[in-house]
């Protein structure tokens, strides 16, 4: 083959590739999801609104401005607001969440396949922490005004550990993080795992944890 043509082809395809990833990125300033139509085409995201019809309200939302029902076993609410809810969030890759934890209350360990979490704690005391893939528990103490990092992927969980309603924001790294949710029977398989958390809870709020651990332990 002739080795000029070979040389251009290379080129061609270098070029072409270049100008397939260089819009990967947004086209417009922005692309508020259009709530009012159904979806007819699914793609990877939510269709735009008529940027005509675009008004300060896509990028405003008081979805997180109320605490959330802790009534039940968990004594937890966790609240996550996407696209679907928020327009001004699609095709900007974030989503954000509100955690209310009142007394003993507790997030169950899950996962975000699809985001790493930033969780910042508001008002209280929470004990955060995560599990790596070698099964090793990082967790550490998180007081008002601290942010802890859920690494994408990764099974994490949060605990109410002072004596006051603990309130948290989280921002995720994607518009969509989806939610994998561990079961207790599941999880409870590891009853080492679940002493280490329970005990090192115990160690922060004291002895009148001890009806606590015995609900989650048992």
């Amino acid at each position: 083959m002739n080795p000029t043509l070979v040389f251009f082809i290379i080129i061609l395809c270098s070029t072409s590739i270049s100008i397939c990833l260089a819009d990967n990125d947004n086209l417009q300033d922005a692309c508020p999801t259009n709530t009012t139509v159904t979806r007819m085409v699914f793609i990877n995201g939510f269709p735009c609104k008529n940027p005509s019809s675009i008004s300060s309200a896509d990028f405003m939302t008081s979805n997180l401005k109320h605490a959330g029902d802790t009534d039940n076993f968990l004594h937890s609410s966790v609240n996550i607001v996407t696209a679907a809810d928020f327009p001004g969030l699609n095709t900007l890759g974030l989503s954000i969440a509100r955690t209310d934890l009142d007394l003993d209350g507790m997030v169950m360990p899950h996962s975000h396949p699809r985001a790493t979490e930033l969780f910042f704690v508001r008002k209280g005391i929470v004990l955060a922490g995560f599990i790596d893939t070698n099964n090793t528990l990082f967790e550490s103490l998180i007081n008002e005004g601290d942010v802890f990092l859920f690494p994408r992927g990764l099974l994490h969980f949060c605990m109410n550990a002072g004596y006051e309603p603990a309130i948290a924001f989280s921002v995720m790294n994607s518009q969509n993080p989806g939610v994998v949710s561990i079961g207790g029977a599941v999880f409870e398989t590891d009853k080492l795992l679940i002493d280490k958390i329970i005990r090192r809870l115990i160690s922060v709020r004291g002895t009148n944890m001890a009806n606590f651990s015995k609900i989650h332990i048992q």
